[in-house]
């Protein structure tokens, strides 16, 4: 076993927001982290979620089997990666450097980063919409407004201005800071569970005969055309969490213990989604019976209901709802892997300002547009990029290192994890390696290329999107050592 002297931080890898939390301050216990899995599940995409399984042609059994599997799945990345956070209290970009180099660690943290911003304009387009919501009851002439955008943007003018105003209040909590939404999410811990019930409530006493019709409902799939929506839906499921399996170190570098959030995350994660996905299926499959079509998004049916009043107060509390979920949820991880890039320059308004701007230039509303897109374009194809990144985390902590890291040399430019220049090519090179089998698939998803122009089999590597880029890259990245003890490192503290 090689062991390495400490070295003197550098500045432009060392600030307060990346550096290792010190062992008085870890104070999250077991029921911190199952709250947080709880407080995060419990929002609107989750909703979407799972109802647009329903949309998607399955019925109320399938779909809540695939979002319990997808989360088990992604809960074992979760808590592997989590380790490393709980033992030396450091954040996602800085466990990256170990693997990826002190520099390179920049190319996973702006991927991770990439996709909070997707994140953050879906979920401000949903928050600007349920204002639009409200608001059109009002001023009728809001939804009857000349179209000011390209046909192709798929954006009505109505909606857009709702959109930006709510990226603008976004943005002016940024400016203010985090501390500033603290009582949005008490507030949210509040609403959204009631607000749930309350569906759940409706969609059963709406229906004659109550959940009977609605979970007899036969599914539209059957045979080789279930197989075909279910993998990529899997894959969808593990994918709409693999951010967080990349980042949760930003979470558990404060908790007391490993057994806190290990524990936390499996009592929090897959039950708090699966019930909120059972909501979702339910309400869902029943507006196919009351209105002859699914309606996947709460926000489109809430619209339907004829109290203005009503309407408007639930539009409301899901828009403020909406905004403390965002900062929260789609802010400080990223915000951390910009500071990455600059830690002496970028500070959490500035990586949030970073984040906003993204958010509108990934054009959330097309995302989200239908079940095909949210699930097979933007769940699947973000996961064919962080998949790769999780198996390569993985085999470097746990296959080369074994679990023991130099946490000073983690903030050196001359340590351990210089590798060339900061960059471990090893890591670089397995990623693309990772990434490379989903790209045909993407592009005929997305139409760039035809469905036939490649033989099936390369194309339909690309519904195991996650899969193929975990196993791929990090059993590459193993195999690349010929010798794994001499890349072993004693854990000094920091």
């Amino acid at each position: 076993m090689t062991t390495t002297t400490s070295s003197e931080p550098s500045t432009a890898l060392y600030s307060e927001d990346l550096a290792p939390v010190p062992l008085p301050a870890r104070k999250w216990n077991t029921w911190n982290y199952a709250a947080l899995w709880i407080s995060m599940s419990l929002c609107i995409p989750t909703y979407m979620l799972a109802s647009s399984l329903i949309g998607g042609g399955m019925n109320w059994w399938q779909a809540i089997l695939t979002i319990f599997l997808g989360n088990t799945i992604v809960l074992i990345p979760m808590i592997l990666n989590g380790r490393a956070g709980a033992k030396y209290g450091i954040p996602f970009p800085v466990f990256a450097r170990a693997s990826f180099g002190v520099r390179g660690a920049n190319i996973p943290a702006m991927l991770r980063a990439i996709v909070a911003c997707g994140w953050f304009g879906i979920q401000t387009w949903i928050g600007g919409f349920a204002i639009y919501q409200a608001a059109r009851l009002w001023i009728p002439s809001l939804a009857t407004l000349p179209p000011i955008f390209p046909s192709g943007w798929g954006l009505q003018t109505g909606p857009a201005i709702c959109f930006i105003l709510f990226w603008t209040l976004n943005m002016y909590v940024v400016w203010l800071g985090v501390d500033s939404i603290r009582r949005l999410l008490v507030f949210k811990a509040f609403f959204l569970p009631i607000a749930a019930l309350a569906l759940l409530f409706w969609a059963i006493t709406a229906v004659h005969g109550g959940l009977g019709p609605i979970l007899t409902q036969p599914a539209r799939l059957q045979g080789p055309a279930f197989w075909t929506f279910f993998v990529p839906a899997l894959t969808g499921m593990v994918g709409f969490w693999a951010t967080l399996s990349l980042n949760i170190p930003d979470f558990t570098r404060y908790a007391v213990s490993q057994r806190a959030q290990i524990k936390g995350q499996a009592i929090g994660l897959p039950p708090s989604m699966t019930l909120f996905a059972f909501i979702g299926v339910v309400v869902t499959s029943a507006t196919t019976l009351l209105y002859g079509e699914p309606i996947w998004d709460p926000v489109v049916l809430a619209g339907k209901f004829e109290s203005r009043l009503l309407v408007t107060l639930a539009m409301i509390a899901v828009a403020i709802s909406t905004l403390a979920t965002n900062i929260a949820a789609n802010i400080v991880s990223p915000a951390n892997d910009f500071a990455n890039l600059y830690p002496q320059k970028i500070n959490f308004r500035t990586g949030g300002f970073i984040t906003g701007v993204l958010g509108i230039l990934i054009f959330p509303w097309k995302l989200i547009a239908d079940p095909g897109g949210y699930i097979f374009t933007w769940l699947v194809g973000y996961s064919s990029l962080l998949g790769p990144i999780g198996g390569i985390l993985i085999a470097d902590y746990y296959l080369i290192r074994r679990q023991q890291l130099n946490v000073a040399d983690l903030y050196s430019l001359h340590g351990a994890y210089a590798y060339t220049s900061g960059f471990n090519r090893r890591a670089i090179g397995c990623l693309l390696l990772g990434i490379v089998p989903n790209v045909p698939g993407f592009l005929a998803t997305i139409g760039v290329i035809s469905p036939g122009a490649l033989p099936a089999w390369i194309i339909s590597l690309y519904s195991y999107a996650w899969f193929v880029g975990f196993f791929i890259s990090g059993l590459g990245y193993w195999l690349s050592f010929n010798d794994k003890k001499q890349v072993t490192y004693v854990s000094v503290d920091y």
